[in-house]
């Protein structure tokens, strides 16, 4: 699997969701590879959009359609500055993975110092999880090196911050541990998330 990432700020959130609908509904049908999207803007006006492609060749062979660099020629008169794209291969699922079903997404960056350590946390608190958290359908972590792009899907925000409160000693433990092994942590809740 492949995935690409295009971060930047909303010149016009409004006219971006509206690139968004087009491209789902006149690009979309005909692209390569596709296989899903998440996306959205945050309230301060960031935007962040993961795309996922069955491999790079095919999202490649997408990228050079007529059809898709018009779309993204008009969408840039939405977009403050020039967008980033992060492309990757390297990605990790975590519990069932993304879901059009949820009502809440957090985007987590940041750069971890020992990912091995870091992902061998992860796989131990996978099971936890799906004990302590409910509210936590699943994610993906799309890594650059030490670089991580993560996409957790939830069943609600309000759900989200209960779940935050409830966990156990234990996780939050764990939860601060994994605050040590990162620097440069940002988070990018999408309270309307776009999803396809």
């Amino acid at each position: 699997m492949f995935a690409q990432v295009i971060q930047g700020r909303a010149k016009d959130a409004a006219g971006l969701r509206k690139q968004f609908e087009k491209w789902n509904e006149e690009v979309r049908p005909d692209s390569i590879g596709f296989l899903g999207s998440t996306g959205g803007v945050a309230e301060d006006g960031e935007f962040i959009f993961v795309a996922r492609f069955e491999d790079e060749a095919r999202a490649r062979q997408n990228s050079d359609r007529p059809e898709q660099s018009a779309w993204w020629a008009e969408t840039e008169n939405y977009v403050e500055g020039e967008a980033r794209f992060y492309d990757s291969t390297d990605l990790r699922t975590i519990g069932e993975g993304g879901s059009n079903d949820a009502g809440f997404v957090q985007v987590i960056q940041g750069t971890v110092k020992d990912r091995p350590a870091y992902e061998q946390m992860g796989r131990e608190w996978e099971p936890k999880m799906r004990e302590e958290r409910p509210d936590v359908i699943g994610g993906l972590t799309v890594w650059q090196g030490n670089d991580f792009t993560q996409v957790m899907y939830f069943t609600s925000e309000g759900e989200a911050r209960e779940g935050e409160k409830k966990m156990s000693a234990a996780a939050e433990e764990q939860g601060s541990g994994w605050g040590e092994m990162v620097t440069n942590m940002k988070f990018i809740d999408l309270r309307e998330p776009w999803m396809v």
